[in-house]
C-alpha cells in the first residue's frame, strides 16, 4: 500500500480528533440557550457583542456592550467574573472561542446565544 495513505490517513485521523476534542471543551465551557432562555437571563447579566465594531453599529441586541473578539485578551477584564456573561456574535465561532478564554480565566457562568445574532428576533438597537 502506498505510504502516502498512511500519511493521508494520520492527518485525518488527527483532525477529527482535534475537532472532537474541541467540541467536548465548548460543551464545558458555555452553555447554548436558545433566544427565549437568553432574554430570560440576559437583562441581569453582562451582555457582550464580540463582533467587529462595524458589526456592532450596523445592529445589536438592545443593551450589549462591544468587546470585538480581535480585542478580546486585552479587554476581557472589562467583565466581571462573579456576574453570569452572555456572549454573542453572528453565529457562534468567535463567542464560543471567547467563553473558552474566559474559561482558561476563572469565569464560571458563561452563556451563549444558539444560532448567535443572524437567528436574533429580538429588540435591536443600530447606530
Amino acid at each position: 500500500m502506498n505510504p502516502n495513505y498512511y500519511i493521508l490517513g494520520a492527518v485525518l485521523l488527527i483532525l477529527i480528533l482535534y475537532f472532537v476534542i474541541t467540541m467536548l471543551r465548548l460543551r464545558k465551557a458555555v452553555i447554548n440557550l436558545t433566544q427565549e432562555q437568553f432574554i430570560e437571563g440576559y437583562r441581569k447579566s453582562q451582555l457582550i457583542d464580540v463582533r467587529e465594531p462595524k458589526e456592532y453599529e450596523a445592529g445589536h441586541i438592545l443593551g450589549a456592550r462591544n468587546i470585538p473578539y480581535s480585542q478580546f485578551r486585552q479587554r476581557y477584564k472589562e467583565i466581571r467574573p462573579d456576574k453570569p456573561v452572555y456572549l454573542y456574535d453572528q453565529n457562534t465561532g468567535k463567542s464560543a472561542r471567547a467563553a473558552l478564554f474566559l474559561k482558561k480565566k476563572d469565569y464560571t457562568q458563561l452563556y451563549q446565544l444558539q444560532g448567535g445574532f443572524r437567528t436574533w428576533t429580538g429588540k435591536v438597537k443600530s447606530k
